[in-house]
C-alpha cells in the first residue's frame, strides 16, 4: 500500500539566529512546495498540542529540547541536532537530553534522526545512543538565489550565532583583531546576541572597525555573506555547522574548527577555502589559519544536496517507515 503524506507538519523551533530556526524554515519551504502545511512552534508549547501528537496523520518533527513529548507522540520524528554539552547545559539538562533520546529509541511511535554523521557517532559512540537516519540540513531557498547585483568589494570577517561561550568567539577575538591590524582596509562583523555581548564589546574597546548587529533577516545576512572574505565560527562539537554552507555558497572562506559535523559540508575544500582553526586556540596559530583562509582563492560548493525539496524528500523517506496508525513498521535492532 502506497505511504500517504501527512496531513501536516508540526514541527518546533529555535533561536531566531542559529541552526535549529535555520533547519525548521528550510524544511517549512520544502514541504510547502509539496503542499504540505507546516505549523512551527516553540519547544515548550508542544505539550499544549496534544491532539495532534497523538494524531497519526500529523509528522511531528521535535527539536532537541522538545524531544521529551516523544513518549506521548505518534508519527515523530526526534531530531539530534548535535551533541550536549554538561560544560555548558549543566548536568540536569545533559541528562535529559539524553535520557530523552534514549526513550525515543524505546517508543514504536518515533525515529531518531541526526543532522550529520559526527553528531550520529557520537551519540553511539559516548551514549549509545541509536540515530535510525542521517539527514544533512536544507539551506533556505533565498542563499540559492543567483547574486544579480553589480560585484562588490568583499571586505569583512563575519561571524554569525549565538553570542555564547562554546561558540569561542572570545578566543578568536584576539586574533582577528591582530587581522584588521595587518590587513588594511578589512572590518569584522558580529552578527548575533547572547550572554557574552557585553565581553565582546569590552574586548574590542569600541574598536571601529568591528561591528555589532543584533538579529537581522536573512536577505541582509545574505548581503553581509555577499561582502565577507572570511566567515568564521568556533564551536568544535558543531553539529553541522549550517551557517558554514550559507556562507560558503555566497562565496566566503570558511574558518571553523578541525572538528564537528561541518567538516562534512565540503570535505574536498579543506585546506583551500575551508581552513581550520587548532582545538589549543592558540593565539598565534589561530592568526596564521585566519591569514590562509583570506588569501586562499573561494570555489563553489555543490549545493545539490542541499536544497529545502532534497532534504524533504529524505524526510518523507523516513516517514514511510510509519504505519497508518504512526508507529514504526520495521522491527529496528
Amino acid at each position: 500500500m502506497k505511504h500517504e503524506y501527512p496531513s501536516k507538519v508540526l514541527m518546533t523551533g529555535g533561536h531566531e539566529i542559529g541552526g535549529v530556526n535555520s533547519f525548521a524554515e528550510g524544511l517549512r519551504a520544502g514541504f510547502t512546495e509539496l503542499g504540505i502545511p507546516v505549523e512551527i512552534i516553540p519547544p515548550s508549547r508542544i505539550l499544549l498540542r496534544w491532539r495532534d501528537l497523538r494524531d497519526p496523520r500529523v509528522l511531528k518533527i521535535l527539536s532537541t529540547t522538545a524531544i521529551y513529548a516523544a513518549p506521548f507522540a505518534r508519527r515523530s520524528i526526534c531530531m539530534a541536532h548535535g551533541v550536549p554539552r554538561a560544560d555548558y547545559q549543566g548536568w540536569r539538562r545533559f541528562t535529559a537530553i539524553i535520557a530523552s533520546h534514549k526513550l525515543a529509541n524505546l517508543f514504536r511511535g518515533a525515529q531518531v534522526v541526526a543532522v550529520s554523521h559526527y553528531t550520529a557517532a557520537v551519540l553511539r559512540a559516548v551514549f549509545n545512543t541509536r540515530c535510525d537516519a542521517v539527514i544533512l540540513n536544507p539551506l533556505k531557498p533565498i542563499f540559492l538565489e543567483p547574486d544579480s547585483a553589480p560585484p562588490r568589494p568583499r571586505c569583512y570577517l563575519t561571524y554569525i550565532g549565538r553570542l555564547v561561550p562554546t561558540k569561542n568567539l572570545h578566543r578568536m577575538m584576539p586574533a582577528i583583531r591582530d587581522l584588521l591590524d595587518e590587513t588594511p582596509g578589512l572590518r569584522a562583523c558580529i552578527i548575533g546576541e547572547g550572554e557574552m555581548r557585553p565581553q565582546l564589546e569590552a574586548m574590542i574597546k569600541c574598536d571601529p572597525r568591528i561591528e555589532f548587529q543584533g538579529t537581522p533577516n536573512d536577505e541582509s545576512v545574505r548581503d553581509r555573506l555577499r561582502r565577507t572574505r572570511v566567515f568564521v565560527s568556533g564551536n568544535e562539537v558543531e553539529g553541522f555547522g549550517i551557517t558554514y554552507l550559507e556562507a560558503m555558497s555566497q562565496g566566503c572562506a570558511v574558518a571553523m574548527p578541525a572538528s564537528g559535523g561541518g567538516l562534512e559540508i565540503a570535505l574536498d575544500k579543506v585546506g583551500n577555502s575551508v581552513q581550520l582553526f587548532p582545538l589549543s586556540w592558540d593565539r598565534s596559530e589561530v592568526l596564521a589559519t585566519l591569514r590562509r583562509a583570506l588569501n586562499e582563492p573561494w570555489s563553489p560548493v555543490d549545493t545539490t544536496s542541499f536544497t529545502a525539496r532534497a532534504a524533504v524528500d529524505r524526510y518523507l523517506q523516513v516517514d514511510a517507515g510509519f504505519s497508518p496508525d504512526g508507529r514504526v513498521r520495521r522491527i529496528r535492532a
